[in-house]
């Protein structure tokens, strides 16, 4: 009985005939109206997300099975925080904040991609992933966050395996995203401001501006929104 695997990416709940899918279930003579819907029909949560899709069809009967993977933890990350983008300062400037039950909810929906041997370890690499988006944690920084998952803190939620919050921690953790995004919104007028004053101090000297915006603390992005890089002439060809 041979079979015939395809796998590719769909956007949640919008999977086409059209390319690459459509193209691919050709030739197995399979229902691609129907792989279609029962594609949409199991990635309906996931709008919005590419999602990994394999689909196992038997060459024989056309008859077909649906695999659905996850997301990236970062594409579910930003969905739990409403965000479209991590921060491109992550160190610097925090753009949402998520609570111990949304951390668990993707730990959990991620469980049999990520590495660690329980839901803590689980958990404790979402937080890690969170750091590098800009992304905190019950109102703390990852490594804070971190410490206080390794101190026990959470152990309870974790334990339950709790993923559900109230509407009113809904409502402020919204009002949380806006305040960061605010202030994240503020730093960088405040950035460009003295960037312009030190782009006006050494005017025509693009480099020794650059290395002032650097020692300033100016983040990169701005820098070179400001002042960009001097492209290197390429060297003759012999």
């Amino acid at each position: 009985m041979a079979k015939q695997t395809i796998e590719t990416l769909v956007e949640g709940g919008k999977a086409t005939a059209a390319p690459p899918l459509g193209p691919a279930l050709g030739p197995t003579g399979v229902n691609i109206g129907l792989v279609v819907s029962e594609i949409n029909k199991k990635t309906a949560d996931l709008k919005g997300m590419q999602v990994p899709v394999k689909v196992t069809i038997d060459t024989a009967t056309k008859e077909f099975s649906i695999e659905i993977g996850t997301p990236p933890a970062a594409a579910l990350i930003k969905r739990e925080a409403g965000i479209e983008k991590g921060s491109g300062n992550p160190l610097a400037e925090k753009v949402a904040d998520l609570v111990i039950e949304q951390i668990i909810k993707i730990a959990k929906t991620k469980a049999d991609s990520l590495l660690g041997a329980n839901l803590k370890a689980k958990v404790k690499e979402i937080v890690g992933t969170c750091q590098s988006m800009g992304i905190l944690v019950e109102g703390m920084p990852a490594p804070e966050a971190l410490k206080a998952i390794n101190a026990g803190r959470f152990d309870e939620k974790i334990k339950a395996g709790k993923t559900e919050i109230s509407a009113e921690e809904k409502a402020r953790l919204e009002e949380e995203r806006r305040r960061l995004h605010e202030e994240m919104e503020r730093r960088r007028a405040e950035f460009e401001v003295k960037g312009k004053e030190i782009m006006k101090a050494f005017e025509n000297e693009p480099r020794k501006a650059r290395k002032a915006m650097e020692e300033a603390g100016i983040p990169q992005k701005i820098i070179d929104e400001l002042v960009p890089e001097e492209k290197k002439e390429e060297a003759p060809k012999k």
